[in-house]
């Protein structure tokens, strides 16, 4: 008996440092995991502690509140359990059996294997627990019935699909389960119908999202305004490349989730968005300022008048300071609405990876009549953007009027 008691120890002895190892190996996946699955930007309130909650998350339905899940055990989620918290993340059901708001992408999370979420819960229980409640989400009857959820995961709540894999490589499929799955790309990417469901025949299509337009990330589409494969990988990574710079919702992607991507995922990623073999990126020329309407003509003096001095007379950029003109991909956008918010709303400093910065934008809203604008925004699409159409006075006062509330603006 004390040969075999002594044999039993030495074996659990042995096993100690490899249990450890797979135990520290799941929590590093987890990191990665989680930040591929961008936990951080929703449950992270401007200013706030790391994966505490408290954002506002504006929806069509009311303001949601990104919950707080760190390991506190009266307001994170320290007593969930492994299933618990996959069923959580895959299903929208809290601990207590209560439905989720689909703010929170169980949608696309639903082909989460249970390996990957074991490993985020892994992580997430190695983090600072924080003791403090993120605000409760109340919404307006009907929508604050929970119990009415149970009738729209039956219709939409696994509408995400993956692709059948039958002859596609394991980069496309790595990329297909980064972009639709772990990025929830679609999420944003995609136009939502009257329930607040994705509308799956416009899938990556584009889609509204306060006030700003997520655009479009079909192949063909991206290509149009200027992309190639490397690019994209390039963007993703350093948050900026040839065609801009991240803004609005997707500098805290950026900033929380794709930067910290491997090389290779970002690959995979621009592989399954834009195809193997992938369309080839439309290149432009440069308008010549006679061939424009008679309205961008006259916004080259605008231009000059509050643009050129950070973007440069020729649209050339400045580096570090203002994005070009020449090949942005915003310009390039058959809707002219996120151009016309940016000029009016302005974009605050921004930190890229290594030492790369862009100085802050001012907004004109309040130094350009819509006139004015109508004009500035028919010489950037004409002369920049490869785009022959002309806005009239009427398209940009309707943007303005559907411009959403300052505080619904993108955090």
């Amino acid at each position: 008996m004390k040969y075999l008691l002594s044999r039993l120890a030495l074996a659990v002895g042995l096993a100690a440092p490899v249990l450890l190892a797979h135990a520290d190996d799941q929590v590093k996946r987890g990191e990665y995991l989680a930040r591929a699955a961008d936990c951080m930007a929703c449950h992270t309130a401007p200013g706030g502690a790391p994966f505490a909650g408290g954002l506002p998350i504006v929806s069509p339905f009311g303001t949601i509140y990104g919950t707080n899940i760190t390991p506190s055990k009266a307001h994170g989620i320290g007593v969930y359990n492994d299933d618990e918290f996959f069923a959580a993340l895959t299903e929208g059901k809290r601990r207590d059996g209560a439905n989720l708001y689909p703010a929170m992408p169980y949608t696309s999370y639903h082909l989460m294997p249970r390996a990957d979420s074991d490993a985020i819960h892994a992580y997430l229980k190695t983090i600072e627990p924080i003791e403090r409640a993120a605000p409760v989400t109340r919404l307006s009857f009907p929508f604050n019935v929970r119990l009415g959820l149970m009738g729209w995961n039956l219709l939409y709540g696994k509408d995400v699909k993956l692709a059948p894999a039958e002859g596609k490589s394991d980069t496309f499929k790595r990329g297909e389960y980064m972009v639709e799955v772990l990025g929830h790309c679609g999420e944003c990417h995609t136009p939502r119908g009257l329930p607040g469901a994705m509308q799956q025949d416009k899938r990556l299509t584009g889609g509204l999202l306060n006030g700003y337009l997520a655009p479009s990330l079909l192949a063909t589409d991206l290509a149009a305004r200027g992309w190639n494969q490397q690019d994209l990988s390039t963007f993703l990574k350093h948050g900026m490349s040839a065609q801009g710079t991240m803004f609005n919702e997707m500098f805290p992607v950026f900033h929380n989730s794709t930067q910290g991507l491997s090389e290779t995922d970002l690959a995979a990623m621009a592989t399954y968005l834009l195809g193997d073999p992938a369309p080839a990126a439309k290149v432009l020329s440069e308008v010549p300022l006679d061939n424009m309407s008679p309205s961008a003509q006259r916004g080259r003096q605008d231009y000059l008048n509050v643009c050129a001095g950070c973007h440069a007379p020729n649209g050339e950029g400045k580096p570090h300071i203002a994005v070009a003109m020449r090949g942005n991909t915003t310009l390039r956008l058959e809707d002219p609405r996120n151009l016309l918010r940016v000029i009016e709303d302005g974009i605050g400093e921004q930190t890229f990876t290594g030492f790369e910065r862009m100085q802050p934008m001012p907004g004109f809203a309040d130094k350009l009549t819509p006139a004015q604008l109508t004009d500035l925004l028919n010489y950037l699409r004409q002369g920049w953007g490869g785009l022959s159409s002309e806005l009239a006075l009427s398209d940009v006062q309707k943007l303005q009027a559907d411009a959403p509330p300052a505080e619904h603006k993108a955090h």
